[in-house]
């Protein structure tokens, strides 16, 4: 699961600490989730989904007899746990959930710009939603809608540029690069940045979040570079806390556009290369549009990365009054308060102080 539904869930939990008295969590069976949300004691029940738009023919039916086994699972649920109310953050699994609940109250929270097709299912069944921006209202008819922003996980809230340059051992003065492509990484990304290190290396430090699938690569090269680059190499194929550490320390970072950015990078004023990923619908380049117009990013498509990313991070990172502008920039767009106001809706469209369903899909 993505950051974009599984982490804003997390950050609107956190702001209903000690004013819920019981939640269980819905969410995916692939075992990443369930292992990512052991360290908040939560209770978890896995459902089954597949995602229908634009799956081959051949997957189909395969894909419709999971959504339909998901369905009864979800109904059981509902049934056994009897929630007050259901906060959904889309994807393919809070479709029948949002069905088999459909008439419990409910509140959506919309990540990216443009809802996506399961989004756009599960909004039929609720009257109350939060969105990240005010570039999502115009997809939104007959309910009510509320900008709060992406709400951000209080243990990245907890970093600030010296605890981050310090955890890293960079000196404070240091320039400091910041690449990272989600949780499972970004491997056109990687592939770009691998060839520029003996470069970029002498003129600044780089953080580079990998993924998982890709860590093995990142240490083949990091073993090729002579010592002094290395010790200014920062590499691991996953951080969860110390994700603020890398946002607060690092001077510019370059990224997919997912709806993370949308509140983590306004968050630690951190200007930013987006580079959409060009295979998820026009959801990344509508997030990479709107923090470019706001003057916080600038755009780098995929297929120009090993031709113009070196020339784009020296223009940025050597360029400091420029990327001061951009900082303010994007700082301007940040909602550190977005999770508080989602919990608030939770428990007004709850009607009551206990939370007993969250789903994330």
């Amino acid at each position: 699961m993505t950051g974009g539904g599984v982490f804003p869930a997390i950050a609107v939990l956190q702001a209903l600490k000690d004013k819920t008295d019981e939640v269980l969590w819905v969410g995916s069976r692939s075992g990443m989730e369930e292992t990512l949300l052991k360290q908040y004691d939560l209770s978890f029940k896995g459902v089954s989904a597949a995602g229908l738009h634009g799956v081959s023919l051949w997957s189909l039916p395969a894909n419709l007899v999971q959504l339909a086994r998901g369905l009864r699972e979800a109904k059981a649920l509902i049934n056994r746990y009897k929630p007050h109310v259901l906060f959904l953050t889309g994807g393919y699994l809070g479709v029948p959930v949002a069905f088999a609940g459909r008439k419990i109250p409910s509140v959506v929270f919309i990540p990216d710009i443009e809802p996506g097709l399961a989004l756009k299912a599960i909004l039929s069944f609720t009257k109350n939603v939060a969105v990240s921006t005010k570039m999502t209202v115009p997809f939104i008819h007959k309910m009510k809608v509320k900008v709060t922003g992406y709400p951000i996980r209080e243990e990245l809230k907890h970093w600030n540029r010296t605890s981050g340059k310090k955890y890293f051992g960079i000196p404070e003065n240091e320039p400091t690069l910041f690449v990272y492509g989600g949780s499972k990484g970004a491997f056109s990304i990687n592939q770009a940045v691998f060839p520029l290190l003996d470069s970029l290396l002498k003129d600044m430090h780089i953080i580079h979040i990998s993924g998982k699938d890709n860590w093995e690569a990142v240490q083949f090269v990091r073993n090729s570079l002579n010592a002094p680059l290395q010790a200014k190499y920062h590499t691991y194929p996953f951080l969860h806390e110390e994700m603020g550490a890398a946002f607060a320390a690092a001077d510019l970072a370059v990224c997919r556009a997912g709806a993370s950015t949308l509140g983590e990078l306004p968050y630690f004023g951190l200007p930013a290369i987006l580079v959409p990923y060009p295979y998820a619908w026009r959801y990344q380049r509508q997030n990479a549009e709107y923090l470019q117009e706001n003057g916080g990013a600038v755009i780098l498509e995929d297929g120009n990365l090993k031709m113009r990313l070196e020339a784009e991070v020296r223009n940025l990172i050597n360029n400091r009054e420029r990327l001061n502008k951009m900082r303010i920039a994007m700082q301007a767009l940040s909602n550190p308060d977005a999770a508080q106001q989602i919990a608030a809706m939770v428990i007004e469209t709850g009607n009551v102080s206990v939370v007993k369903e969250e789903s994330y899909g």
